[in-house]
């Protein structure tokens, strides 16, 4: 998959369909081709069933986990004990004086303002920085805090799921889009950033913080939609934050990279994942060279990093070896 069309692929087009085999790398198509020979065969079923028997690690989900909890935790703590050191919330805030500003955020202000604020310069350029160097979409999975609530949702939705009791309807990728281009009108026409007022990502950072208003009954109505009808419906579908940082990542150093040679094709890594469309490279005769590193879109959650039992893929560094 190229650069071009993993970028499209974000902004809501359909992935690519499977190539023939005049796309492929010398050596990806003979990986394929030896693939084929053994399609169907016993080992190869051998194989899937035993990987699915393993346990499988939690690794990279707990680190994201504790990276949620130590970055709003700071900032409850801090404003708690009233010791100044990080003010503010997830939406802008200041750390030890130093101003940092959410990427959307400051957006939509200079949009509603009309003009460029010294500090959301300075605050936005580090910010900028920081999720470029880390993975631009890292954000949404190691710091948001809706991103932990939505990952709770989505294990009982998966669970009502299972029991038949409730089924996924799908939305359009294109809507975070349309909406992204919709909040960024309203905000120049009404010179009133409203999104903000509705992001649930601001909302649940500022209850945590100053405690709970009735903006968090937005937060839950928007939980149930995604516990009973579609799965992971704000940040997979809506969220022009994702957006934002999707476009900061698309020249990330960081990254994560599929192996073709030893993976079994099988899809778990796709059923865990917030964005499959990012792995639709995973698909048996879908990759066209031998490593490929995952589109922009990828939220660097490291879920199927730790679903993959034989290590097809794993986080790395554009230019270094494999990351751990």
């Amino acid at each position: 998959m190229s650069l071009l069309s993993s970028i499209y692929e974000m902004f809501g087009k359909a992935p690519n369909k499977k190539p023939d085999d005049s796309c492929y790398t010398e050596g990806a198509c003979k990986i394929h081709s030896e693939k084929r020979d053994i399609k169907g065969k016993k080992e190869r079923v051998a194989a899937i069933k035993a990987e699915r028997d393993m346990n499988r690690s939690h690794k990279w989900r707990n680190r994201r986990w504790a990276s949620i909890f130590i970055v709003n935790g700071l900032f409850v703590l801090s404003f708690s004990l009233d010791i100044q050191l990080i003010e503010g919330s997830m939406s802008a805030s200041r750390v030890f004086g130093f101003h940092l500003a959410d990427l959307n955020a400051a957006l939509q202000v200079t949009l509603a303002f009309k003009e460029i604020l010294i500090n959301l310069v300075i605050g936005t350029v580090t910010v900028l920085i920081l999720w470029w160097l880390l993975g631009g979409r890292t954000f949404c999975s190691w710091a948001c805090p809706y991103h932990l609530l939505a990952e709770w949702a989505e294990e009982i939705h998966l669970k009502l799921a299972e029991m038949k009791m409730v089924r996924d309807m799908a939305m359009h990728r294109g809507l975070r889009t349309v909406l992204y281009i919709l909040f960024a009108g309203l905000a120049f026409g009404t010179g009133y950033t409203v999104f903000e007022a509705i992001s649930p990502v601001g909302i649940v950072s500022r209850a945590l913080i100053y405690g709970p208003g009735l903006a968090l009954i937005w937060v839950v109505v928007l939980l149930m939609f995604e516990v009973f009808f579609t799965r992971r419906a704000w940040c997979r579908y809506m969220c022009p934050i994702g957006l934002t940082y999707g476009i900061v990542g698309i020249t990330s150093p960081v990254h994560v990279r599929y192996e073709l040679e030893n993976c079994l094709h099988e899809g778990d890594c796709r059923q865990v994942c917030l964005v499959p469309h990012v792995l639709e490279v995973t698909k048996k005769g879908f990759a066209l060279k031998e490593q490929v590193a995952l589109g922009p879109d990828c939220t660097r959650c490291g879920l199927c990093v730790d679903i993959c039992p034989t290590g097809s893929l794993q986080f790395d560094v554009k230019g270094l070896n494999k990351l751990l």
